[in-house]
């Protein structure tokens, strides 16, 4: 699918079409956008685009939402209930149509239909968590709070009991943190823990664990040189859309850190396909935007290209709908004014063509069809073009159970993320410090229990001896220093709440849990 110039052919041709279009592969790190009302062929744009990028090299990662874009493992077929018009569309495009499937590479969060792909809390940071968890702003100064404990005291926290654990402990020794970090209230301890737990019901602890996903697994090529094509099954994770922005936003953000600058390559290092893009930014704080613009201007240099896929380029803030350089727009129904606006918008984001009005354009054209624009030489816009997309070379519709089994079971990486590991973490090491306070609290106290008797045999012969005893034969409480360390504090404080039955009978309350949970 890729041509001799190193360009892949979208489409074009035909009498009532403009020239052929080619993305170019030097410029396919600008990224792009992909965008038209539901059932105008974005998928099938997908689909074409993705296998031109693997054919040239080019390692590419998309999310399926709909189980449509199995089908890139397999070659289409003659049998295709299409065929016949995708012969007479590549007849009318000048194309010879070769059916070929792609090296696909099936993921999945709860590697059911693919190999599991998880990161660790420590890897997602506080940002992104908060965004996840949908905390308010002072919820998210406490999770940083427990994430800049978490490196001084070297709690690993890799899923998310660890987070738990953590923050019980939090929550335990608020007081001491809150004078050291600034204010810590049980209120906001509690919201993170219920969000934690609507998290963990809506299938999020599948995301935390080890072996954490290593990136170089999607950076690579096929035995032949094509790119490998990495497809999250992302129909049951669309059922937590936060979820799913929240991983894919982490998943571009660790690219951008991970990846060594290149520059401006020949062509790309990987393609992302960012599908239903607007759920990463509806509701999105201020803060999540700004990180997403900063990525996306900046992680070109990396190599990466980043096309959003939506139904309408508003979807896309405006800072970032400026920096996509190539743009394929299906047609977009103008049945009320809001939309009649939103036909415009999208009109005034091409590159005027004299041949035909831009917005009349994106209104009538068919399935399968679309206005192009794509960046030519020195990265300057395309002028607007009407193109007949060209058919796909892969199956259209998604592939049998039996075919992905299949494919996952020949993947060189078969067995590598299928078992889960859990090391020691943050969870194991405050259950055993908890464990071992609770230990040392009961000893003192038979200790006590031991010297009672003959305490009190000895206030009695002092008595009769007529000596004078003190009504308080206990020690004073000592204060916790000014300069105690946060683990220092901890321990104090574990052997305050532990010295006399009704505060064990508290903390073990708190911490049964964690205990029942191992």
């Amino acid at each position: 699918m890729a041509t001799s110039d190193g360009g892949i052919f979208v489409g074009g041709g035909g009498a009532d079409y403009g020239t052929a279009q080619h993305l170019r592969l030097d410029y396919a790190n600008r990224h792009g956008l992909i965008a038209g009302a539901t059932g105008t062929g974005k998928t099938v744009t997908l689909q074409i685009l993705t296998q031109g990028f693997s054919d040239a090299g080019v390692p590419v990662f998309l999310s399926d939402v709909k189980g449509d874009l199995s089908g890139l493992a397999r070659p289409g077929s003659p049998e295709h209930k299409l065929h016949g018009a995708f012969l007479e569309r590549a007849g009318k495009i000048g194309l010879d149509l070769d059916y070929a499937a792609a090296p696909v590479t099936f993921w999945d969060l709860w590697g059911a239909d693919g190999h599991p792909v998880r990161t660790t809390v420590s890897e997602m940071g506080p940002l992104l968590l908060a965004r996840l968890l949908e905390l308010t702003e002072a919820q998210e100064g406490v999770l940083n709070i427990a994430f800049r404990v978490a490196d001084e005291q070297g709690l690993a926290l890799l899923d998310l009991k660890d987070l738990q654990a953590l923050l019980v402990w939090v929550g335990e020794n608020r007081k001491t943190l809150s004078t050291q970090y600034g204010n810590v209230s049980t209120a906001s301890v509690g919201a993170i823990q219920r969000a934690l737990l609507t998290l963990e019901t809506q299938g999020g602890v599948n995301l935390f664990g080890e072996p954490a996903l290593e990136l170089e697994d999607l950076v690579r090529t096929a035995p032949d040189g094509r790119g490998r094509v990495n497809v999250l099954a992302a129909d049951r994770l669309m059922a937590a859309p936060r979820l799913y922005a929240t991983f894919l936003m982490w998943l571009l953000s660790e690219l951008f850190e991970q990846l060594p600058e290149v520059g401006d390559p020949d062509k790309p290092k990987l393609v992302f396909f960012f599908d239903e893009a607007h759920l990463l930014f509806d509701d999105a704080p201020k803060a999540l935007i700004d990180k997403v613009e900063q990525v996306a201007r900046l992680i070109r240099s990396k190599g990466v290209g980043v096309y959003f896929v939506t139904q309408n380029p508003e979807d896309i803030p405006e800072d970032i709908l400026g920096q996509l350089g190539n743009r394929v727009q299906h047609a977009l129904r103008a049945f009320t004014a809001k939309d009649r606006k939103a036909l415009r918008q999208a009109a005034q984001n091409y590159r005027e063509n004299p041949a035909f009005d831009i917005e009349d354009a994106i209104r009538e054209v068919g399935v399968g069809e679309a206005v192009t624009s794509l960046l030519e030489r020195k990265g300057i816009p395309g002028v607007a073009e009407r193109t007949l997309i060209r058919p796909p070379a892969s199956q259209l519709g998604p592939i049998t159970d039996g075919e992905r089994k299949d494919v996952l079971q020949s993947s060189d990486i078969a067995g590598k993320y299928e078992v889960e590991i859990d090391r020691e973490s943050a969870f194991e090491v405050l259950a055993k410090r908890a464990e071992d306070a609770a230990k040392a609290a009961e000893e003192a106290e038979a200790e006590e229990d031991t010297a009672e008797p003959a305490m009190r045999e000895y206030k009695s012969g002092r008595r009769y001896s007529g000596e004078r005893v003190s009504r308080s034969t206990s020690k004073p409480r000592s204060r916790s220093r000014r300069g105690d360390s946060v683990g220092e504090a901890f321990a104090k404080s574990f052997a305050r709440s532990l010295g006399t039955r009704a505060g064990r009978s508290i903390v073990r309350g708190v911490l049964g849990g964690l205990f029942r949970g191992r």
